[in-house]
């Protein structure tokens, strides 16, 4: 029968408890979503997008190259351009395409890719298509990088090395840093992916301020307006010359609907909230450090983060759906993450803080949690 293995990968899937369904949820406290600042219900949000369908209507048209460019994007791009410090920027309809487009676009089969061994599926994916070298340096461990670079860069015309600014999975923080001064000494470009850290981070608003003036040092800066935004779509930021290049060369970019001018609006007026309100990432960063404190006082053994996305390790994927399940009974949502998104033996609860959650949430969930925790640990005695 044809497409037979269809079937068999869905049965393998159940057996192992990895089958993925959807689920409508309502009415859950949500802890597994990565609206971050809480945008995505601000009242004003709301009505600039509805502004914007008046005015433009709830689709773009074509795309940017045809008809579907208009002043809202260009807007939106240049305050984009401003926020990060780049030259120039370019939107795009996700965080997996802008991914996609810039290795696609950028690199050939005489050159070098060196990404961290937990980048992003859309990351490793591009990369893999990719006629260029690939290679992939231990987690945040600069002397690996540089003993790749050392290995393979003379060989190859053009190197690129790629990182994401905080690691979806994880939670952790790049070593930006360290990184950037390999590429600087190897004569690499450095792509950072900042889905995660865009707009969040205590001490500015993406993952480039941690170090300063680090900026003039990441050549390619992405970043996704589905989290700490809390709409969708996704920019890259660059100099003005490669965003030119990504414009007339990437096909993502070329042959795909430009983002609804609307949703462009409703962007802009998030990306200003996000500036002005700044007790919300005040407010998050507080959750965040009494989450960590209570989980210890608790011994909750959470994995190393100072971020929103707060890791717990369960090991087991039928041991972490199952207590996602006891935490959906009490109104709490927490999805359990199993492979192939993390790797085998590391299935987790991924827990996100928003600063849409009050203390008092907090405290429900750690509740739930410990007895979930807990009477796993009978079960198993």
């Amino acid at each position: 029968m044809a497409f037979e293995f269809i079937t068999q990968a869905l049965r393998t899937q159940a057996s192992d408890a990895l089958l993925r369904t959807r689920a409508i949820s309502h009415g859950a406290i949500n802890f597994c979503a990565n609206d971050y600042l809480g945008l995505s219900t601000h009242p004003e949000v709301i009505a600039a997008w509805q502004r914007g369908a008046n005015e433009y209507g709830v689709g773009s048209g074509g795309s940017a190259l045809v008809s579907g460019y208009s002043h809202a994007h260009a807007a939106l791009e240049d305050k984009l351009a401003d926020i990060t410090g780049y030259e120039s920027s370019l939107l795009f309809n996700s965080g997996y395409s802008a991914n996609q487009a810039l290795i696609k676009a950028l690199l050939n089969k005489n050159d070098l890719l060196i990404q961290d061994k937990l980048n992003h599926a859309s990351l490793i994916e591009a990369g893999m298509y990719s006629p260029a070298t690939m290679k992939r340096f231990k987690h945040n461990d600069c002397v690996h990088l540089a003993q790749l670079l050392e290995q393979y860069r003379a060989t190859h015309t053009n190197s690129l090395v790629v990182t994401e600014g905080v690691f979806s999975m994880d939670g952790d923080m790049a070593d930006l840093q360290g990184v950037s001064q390999q590429c600087k000494a190897h004569d690499s470009w450095l792509l950072v992916d900042d889905a995660h850290g865009f707009g969040v981070l205590p001490q500015g608003q993406n993952s480039l301020n941690q170090h300063g003036s680090l900026a003039r040092d990441v050549d390619l800066y992405m970043a996704t307006f589905g989290k700490a935004v809390g709409v969708s779509g996704a920019f890259v930021a660059a100099s003005k010359e490669v965003i030119d290049y990504l414009v007339n060369f990437s096909k993502p970019y070329i042959y795909s609907t430009a983002m609804p001018s609307a949703m462009a609006l409703c962007i802009d007026k998030a990306l200003t909230i996000m500036m002005a309100e700044t007790w919300r990432v005040t407010h998050l960063n507080q959750l965040i450090s009494y989450f960590k404190q209570q989980c210890f006082l608790r011994n909750i053994p959470l994995m190393p983060s100072d971020t929103a996305i707060q890791p717990l390790l369960i090991g087991d994927a039928c041991k972490a759906v199952y207590i996602s399940q006891l935490l959906a009974n009490h109104g709490l949502l927490v999805k359990a993450i199993r492979p192939p998104t993390v790797p085998v033996g590391t299935s987790r609860l991924r827990i996100t803080l928003s600063a849409n959650h009050s203390v008092a949430d907090i405290d429900l969930l750690l509740t739930h949690l410990k007895g979930a925790l807990d009477s796993t640990k009978r079960d198993t005695l």
